[in-house]
């Protein structure tokens, strides 16, 4: 069991959750996963990130005793020890070193009634994890962002996602010009509070790939160099507007009954 404050394990989780975290990340090709939650679904998923190390407590290992853990690296640590290495206020006694997925677009294949979602810019961690935990139970085939959005496997995304980044494929820094070049006839949707046509009203013919812009400023549908129907949520309250995250569940749930049906 570890129990030194000293050891180089706690400096090696913490310049990945740091704040040069997003340099550490890409250079080791490693993020980390704090808590119970993320670590039963990499121990039981079958796709998803990889885990290299688990670090536990043994209440935190009493948690999952019920799992196989033949094939993983545990390194067992002192409560003082997983609460240096830990991002949150009341850690869960488990923190997993997980190597991050290498995704190509180019291996995105969609069936005919996939449903693809894009965040353009998007920065806020909340919003990035809320919005592809949403997109696991909607049934979404893959998350798509852009350059410049929030990293995926930074720790509060990674958190916010409750587990659902090993049950859904992300691929990170791609333009969307990219991305219509590479499904050119798919139907694509953009959320604006400026349209016309209400999301309910969208007629969906096959492959769908909805694009959401940055919480603050949005996205101008020229400035995405491709086609795009935009579509608005239409609101019967006072709100002014909705949190990105709300809206996105909104459209998720949307297009999943559109197919569905």
């Amino acid at each position: 069991m570890i129990e030194s404050l000293h050891s180089p394990h706690i400096a090696r989780v913490k310049a990945l959750i740091g704040s040069k975290g997003a340099k550490e990340r890409r250079e080791q090709g490693l993020f980390v996963a704090e808590g119970v939650q993320c670590t039963r679904e990499a121990l039981t998923s079958a796709g998803g990130p990889e885990i290299k190390i688990i670090y536990a407590t043994e209440q935190g290992l009493s948690k999952i005793a019920e799992l196989d853990l033949g094939a993983v690296d545990i390194v067992e640590v002192s409560e003082p020890v997983l609460k240096a290495m830990s991002d949150t206020v009341s850690p869960q006694g488990l923190i997993s070193l997980c190597y991050t997925p290498e995704n190509s677009i180019s291996e995105l294949a969609l069936t005919g009634s996939s449903t693809v979602i894009y965040l353009h810019e998007i920065q806020d961690p909340g919003n990035a994890g809320t919005i592809l935990r949403t997109a696991d139970a909607m049934g979404i085939t893959a998350v798509v962002t852009s350059p410049d959005s929030v990293d995926m496997y930074s720790p509060k995304v990674v958190r916010s996602t409750a587990g659902s980044l090993w049950n859904i494929p992300v691929y990170e820094g791609v333009t969307f010009q990219a991305l219509a070049s590479i499904f050119p006839d798919t139907q694509k949707i953009l959320l604006s509070s400026h349209a016309s046509t209400s999301i309910f009203d969208l007629k969906i013919a096959g492959d769908c790939i909805a694009v959401f812009g940055n919480e603050a400023r949005g996205v101008d549908a020229a400035a995405l160099g491709a086609a795009v129907t935009e579509v608005t949520i239409p609101m019967a309250g006072n709100a002014e507007s909705l949190n990105l995250s709300a809206a996105a569940s909104i459209v998720m749930f949307t297009l999943s009954a559109k197919v569905a049906g």
